[in-house]
């Protein structure tokens, strides 16, 4: 049998400009608005914070920026965003990407609820054709004001699907200034960073490109990540991955899908990149399901590996 392919994910040009920048909202397209509104209410306290046109509903912590919005139609990620608290940078985002030849326009000031200071955003399209946005600093008052028993402390990263990578890569690291934190050998998954976070976001090959693979919450620790998995088996809610810790990030994890299909995973003990401190170079990690699961290797339906072992 022929050996998997290695490829190796380079940085260049912008990469690491970003150093305080998070993900800050994702917008769902979804068969039944109503039944996902209420999974997302009962399971994750988020609570309906605007209507929007054509029977879409915002929903978030109670105040402060939302998190999600819920648009009808089929299946699908129909936008995901980003806070830039680095000095300039939706300024130096919108100038890289304009230069690269991304045409950039302003964001409805709609989509950046509770802005520290005037309302600064940029929306534009990602190499797969979907809509992401960049906006300045935002209150998270809801985030910070969470029972971290009963609520994620934090909406953490997201992860993308597509069909080719390289091209992700290249908007993300190499024009929007992200850094690489891992690969897989195989270049069919990369993580990726925009704050101490080990990832804010990741990207994975899969069959389908621009839709969503997954995106996880932030728990804040051990005994609550215990706790929420009690809860998911109480509330009806099946497990679809996990309990386990990931490799590349060496988080905890468990994954349970909403009622329109979209993989949620429970992160805890996430690892921190310090940029300021330490030089790294990327880390190139075996594609099998060891990797993406130290604790034992089992793999949901949805996640393939190039390598058994």
């Amino acid at each position: 049998m022929d050996k998997p392919q290695r490829i190796v994910l380079e940085e260049k040009d912008a990469a690491g400009t970003l150093r305080e920048t998070s993900v800050s909202h994702i917008g769902f397209r979804v068969p039944d608005v109503a039944a996902t509104e209420a999974f997302y209410s009962r399971i994750l306290g988020l609570v309906r914070q605007a209507d929007l046109p054509d029977g879409g509903v915002r929903l978030g912590w109670g105040f402060g920026h939302h998190v999600m919005d819920l648009l009808p139609g089929e299946q699908g990620l129909d936008h995901y965003g980003f806070e830039v608290r680095d000095q300039d940078g939706v300024a130096g985002i919108t100038q890289r990407l304009s230069d690269a030849g991304y045409e950039v326009s302003q964001l409805d000031e709609s989509f950046i609820d509770e802005a520290v200071g005037e309302p600064i955003g940029i929306h534009v399209l990602d190499p797969d054709g979907t809509a992401v946005h960049f906006h300045n600093a935002v209150r998270r008052q809801g985030e910070n004001a969470a029972d971290t028993g009963r609520r994620p402390i934090k909406f953490q990263h997201t992860t993308l699907g597509t069909t080719d990578l390289e091209p992700m890569i290249n908007f993300f690291v190499n024009t929007v200034g992200f850094r690489l934190s891992d690969q897989l050998k195989d270049g069919r998954f990369a993580w990726l960073r925009s704050d101490h976070d080990h990832h804010t976001l990741a990207i994975v090959v899969v069959g389908k490109g621009g839709d969503i693979d997954h995106y996880s919450y932030d728990l804040a620790e051990w005994e609550d990540f215990k706790a929420w998995c009690d809860r998911l088996s109480e509330s009806g809610v099946e497990v679809t991955w996990g309990p386990g810790r990931h490799g590349p990030g060496n988080n905890l994890f468990v994954f349970f899908d909403d009622p329109a299909g979209n993989h949620i995973e429970l992160s805890a003990e996430m690892e921190k990149f310090w940029d300021d401190r330490v030089t790294y170079v990327p880390r190139r990690w075996t594609p099998a399901p060891t990797t993406v699961n130290l604790w034992g290797g089992q793999l949901p339906n949805w996640r393939k590996m190039s390598e058994t072992n």
